[in-house]
């Protein structure tokens, strides 16, 4: 089956790159899909999983993270669509499968860049162009279509991988993922404060939720997993649980 998109070619080591047409083969192994909003520990809990049961890593995030970065990096408008979809086709995003995962934008290792508060802010709005979507949608599923791997998103479970054979949507109160994400930044030396994250999380939560393509949301089957008062193992080993029969 034929979709829009772009094919992943071998770059080296754990390393993949979008170009050219792409084709969707049937899976060759299991695949664990972890969604859920920003701050409910996807990227920390979909690691472990996969250094636990020896599989790929995938952090889509991260991709999506890279491409905003282009766009900032070239003093794009996030708001211009044409003009970011333009920027899309001319980028090229890499990324390892060993966890813990690192991502190369135009061949430049970004793994801490894309972490920078100004690219949190802008990443929903780069995200809801269709022409970002196509091409990383497609470099997802090329690369889940190797089997044995865990990935990480918003739209794993309900667009990119729906028949993925475990769904997990990882989710926690706002005020916990704030605290979550303020203390993240502030180990990176970024300064903000818990109020500040919590309305700029508040605000992107209601964007990835509404925007019309892709939409976080639950995927029908998926397993939700309240990770509030848990802790990263206790959370690790309910998605295992999950994984049990695989």
């Amino acid at each position: 089956m034929r979709e829009a998109g772009q094919v992943v070619q071998e770059k080296g080591k754990g390393q993949v790159a979008v170009e050219g047409k792409w084709e969707r083969p049937a899976l060759k192994g299991p695949v664990i899909a972890i969604d859920g909003p920003s701050g409910a520990g996807k990227s920390t809990v979909a690691r472990r999983v996969a250094e636990r049961l020896g599989y790929s890593y995938i952090d889509t995030g991260a991709m999506y993270r890279a491409m905003a970065l282009k766009v900032l990096r070239s003093g794009i408008d996030p708001q211009d669509a044409a003009a970011v979809g333009r920027a899309a086709e001319a980028t090229q995003v890499a990324v390892s499968g060993a966890p813990p995962g690192r991502v190369w934008l135009d061949g430049e290792d970004v793994t801490e860049a894309v972490r920078d508060p100004e690219v949190s802010r802008v990443v929903s709005r780069v995200a809801r162009v269709p022409a970002v979507r196509a091409r990383l949608s497609a470099l997802q599923r090329s690369l889940a279509e190797r089997g044995r791997v865990v990935v990480e998103g918003r739209d794993i479970g309900t667009c990119v991988l729906p028949d993925a054979e475990v769904k997990v949507f990882l989710t926690a109160s706002l005020a916990e993922r704030a605290r979550r994400r303020q203390q993240e930044l502030e180990r990176a030396g970024h300064r903000a404060s818990v109020a500040q994250v919590r309305r700029e999380m508040e605000s992107r939560d209601v964007c990835d939720a509404s925007r019309e393509l892709a939409p976080l949301a639950v995927a029908e089957g998926a397993v939700v997993i309240d990770t509030t008062s848990l802790s990263v193992e206790e959370v690790v080993e309910a998605v295992l649980r999950e994984c049990a029969d695989l």
